[in-house]
């Protein structure tokens, strides 16, 4: 997917395609644990529920400003679909997910320094059919991404986390089976054609 990046166009009640990816393109979750770990901070700041730590002290949580709507966590990158109140609210979750994981990898890695290539990206999304379209593409990134556990595609095909929506996308089809529908044609076109592709270029 290429389009202009629209970070500084910061709007509320605006939904935004939000994306980043490690430092010299270096793999930003190495094993498992640490794609359950940025899950687990996903959780933290964006569920219903606010958690505190060991001495009762609450998290940052960021329900009432932020929601997510789709994503996927791929080796070396992330994709979120993501809707905030207010102008700004998405800029406070990113830089509060953004410190804490940094600390979490860095510590476990014992490195230093910058983990992401920038702050983050994100494009404004004004317009359903391109709303959808992003779902549908975040949704992609794997290519097993019917079987790939670190996507929001499972919350659409059975029942959402507490802190990921999939009613307001779903809202949008006759059913369920036709966003998955959706998703699945898209993908048998996609591929078919990257195959052509190749075949070409031999």
């Amino acid at each position: 997917m290429v389009y202009k990046n629209t970070a500084r166009n910061d709007y509320g009640d605006a939904f935004y395609h939000v994306y980043n990816r490690g430092v010299d393109k270096m793999n930003i979750f190495r094993d498992e644990e640490d794609f359950r770990y940025f899950e687990y901070l996903l959780n933290r700041y964006l569920t219903s529920k606010p958690t505190a730590d060991k001495l009762g002290r609450k998290y940052k949580n960021y329900y009432d400003q932020v929601a997510m709507h789709s994503y996927c966590l791929m080796p070396n990158h992330f994709h979120f679909l993501l809707w905030q109140k207010e102008a700004g609210d998405i800029k406070r979750f990113m830089a509060s997910l953004g410190t804490a994981y940094g600390m979490y990898f860095n510590l476990k890695y014992k490195r230093r320094g910058p983990l992401f290539e920038s702050e983050y990206k994100s494009v404004n999304i004004t317009e359903d059919p391109q709303l959808v379209h992003v779902s549908r593409y975040i949704h992609l990134n794997p290519i097993g991404y019917r079987l790939w556990d670190h996507s929001s595609y499972s919350d659409y095909l059975y029942s959402p986390r507490d802190w990921i929506t999939t009613s307001f996308i779903l809202g949008m089809f006759p059913s369920k089976q036709k966003y998955l529908d959706f998703v699945d044609d898209y993908e048998d076109v996609k591929r078919a054609n990257d195959k052509y592709k190749s075949l070409l270029d031999e």
